[in-house]
């Protein structure tokens, strides 16, 4: 059964930054084969790709809303995936989550559906 446990949020003042992490566990192929995405949604609010990165780490994508201020990297031999936030605004607010697969087609946005594994998430709060 795939786990994936994301950690780091907190309460941050605007041009924070933060460190999210998101340990993986259960994979049934290497977690290298696996595409790996950010995924957050602030409350009351539909879900909002944040990032991609390939199996390898070298390929990445972003949001225009966090492009410039958010960086997303794994660590494969610790089966890990990392989002450094620089910058925060208070609309970053949200609860992150780490999901299995890529960025979705525009249809499918805000479908959960879209991304077959979730994290818990980890609520990232930017507030003076």
């Amino acid at each position: 059964e795939v786990q994936l446990v994301e950690s780091g949020g907190g309460l941050v003042q605007p041009g924070g930054s933060l460190t999210l992490s998101c340990a993986a566990a259960g994979f049934s192929s290497p977690f290298t084969t696996y595409i790996m995405s950010w995924v957050r949604q602030a409350t009351g609010k539909e879900l909002e790709w944040v990032s991609s990165i390939n199996g390898g780490g070298g390929v990445a994508n972003y949001a225009d809303s966090v492009k410039g201020r958010f960086t997303i990297s794994r660590d494969n031999a610790k089966n890990t995936l990392y989002l450094q936030l620089n910058g925060l605004k208070p609309e970053d607010t949200a609860m992150y989550y780490c999901a299995t697969g890529g960025r979705p087609p525009a249809a499918l946005a805000t479908n959960r559906a879209w991304w077959p594994h979730w994290g818990q998430g980890t609520q990232v709060t930017v507030s003076s």
